[in-house]
């Protein structure tokens, strides 16, 4: 069944996916949420994926086992520190494939970017094994370093949410669980419609018709959330850039994962990467199979959606719920001052 009462987290040894961890299990505390933890890995590629820096025999199942117990247990054991209930899960195959799988039962899977070795480098890296392309739930992918490689810091609290809005069935969508994400936090939501750069006599004509649009969009969202802060911006040029942009001033940035034009096109194609790549705080995204499942259900954001058909855990091949001890303090101390020394 799916299990909308619990977000999923990945992790793979890298100091990304234990921060992706924290911030998972922090929304986790505050949404009131168990959190379930997977650790996925490939025999054929362990050696070169290589967990926590580690050396393992190539096709060595049993030492790949182990490791993955440990790195469950380091990020178990943060999770604990917020008083977060948290199961874990091993996952062997490719994680590309079983994560998709999986997201048919939840409503959030969480994954860590720029870490080396990062799970969302394997996830994310290329249009075949794009999570957000293929997920049948949203995804939040959490930055670890912005391009500078300078550590990002995370806030305990929400208190401003960017969201790209187009008039596309993902861009709709994206828009509805800002919101819905926004309220929940009592936080401020940002709506942002980029819109061609225009010259000439009729640039004010133009304006106000996409100002117009905006307006019947957001309608809904002001009757739904009736004491929600929305502030509205038409931003001229690319959508990637204004994006990016609000990550810098934004604790998350909600995006729709495809459509045609606007800010639903842009993490396909050419451009698809740069947000994701770029953003210097969590993005949140909201894939389109998620949105073509939901459409007969639209009135239920962010629920599962409709037509997806939920696997049991049993059925998915090579996933095992494993207990894990509880790593030791001074361990998940030093992990906690690696991912986010500004923490508090």
């Amino acid at each position: 069944m799916i299990n909308d009462k619990a977000i999923l987290v990945g992790v793979d040894g890298s100091h990304a996916s234990y921060k992706a961890t924290w911030w998972a299990a922090n929304y986790a505390k505050h949404a009131g949420l168990t959190l379930q933890i997977v650790c996925a890995y490939s025999l054929p590629s362990y050696a070169a994926v290589s967990f926590d820096a580690t050396y393992t025999a190539m096709g060595d199942d049993n030492a790949a086992h182990s490791d993955a117990q440990e790195i469950l247990s380091k990020a178990k054991a943060i999770a604990d520190e917020q008083g977060v209930e948290a199961t874990t899960l091993i996952v062997t195959g490719d994680p590309a494939s079983v994560f998709v799988e999986l997201s048919r039962n939840y409503n959030l899977i969480v994954i860590g970017n720029r870490g080396k070795g990062g799970l969302a480098e394997r996830l994310l890296g290329t249009t075949s094994s794009s999570l957000p392309a293929y997920a049948y739930c949203p995804i939040v992918v959490v930055p670890y370093t912005d391009d500078d490689g300078n550590l990002m810091h995370l806030n305990n609290t929400i208190t401003k949410v960017a969201v790209g809005s187009d008039e596309s069935k993902w861009g709709l969508k994206a828009l509805e669980i800002a919101a819905d994400f926004a309220a929940a936090w009592d936080a401020e939501l940002d709506v942002i419609s980029a819109v061609p750069n225009m010259k000439g006599s009729d640039d004010e004509g133009v304006m106000a018709s996409f100002k117009d649009d905006l307006e019947v969009r957001i309608k809904p969202l002001e009757e739904a959330h009736p004491d929600l802060k929305i502030n509205k911006q038409i931003v001229p040029g690319p959508a990637v850039g204004a994006l990016t942009k609000a990550s810098y001033d934004h604790d998350v940035v909600v995006v729709g994962s495809r459509g045609r034009g606007g800010f639903t096109g842009l993490l396909l194609g050419s451009t698809s990467q740069g947000l994701l790549q770029h953003a210097v705080g969590p993005v949140y995204v909201v894939p389109r199979k998620y949105v073509e499942a939901a459409e007969t259900r639209l009135d239920t954001v962010p629920s599962s959606p409709a037509e997806v058909k939920p696997k049991a855990l049993d059925d998915i091949k090579g996933v095992e719920e494993v207990p894990v001890a509880k790593a030791e303090p001074e361990v998940v101390e030093a992990i906690e001052i690696k991912i986010d020394p500004e923490r508090q």
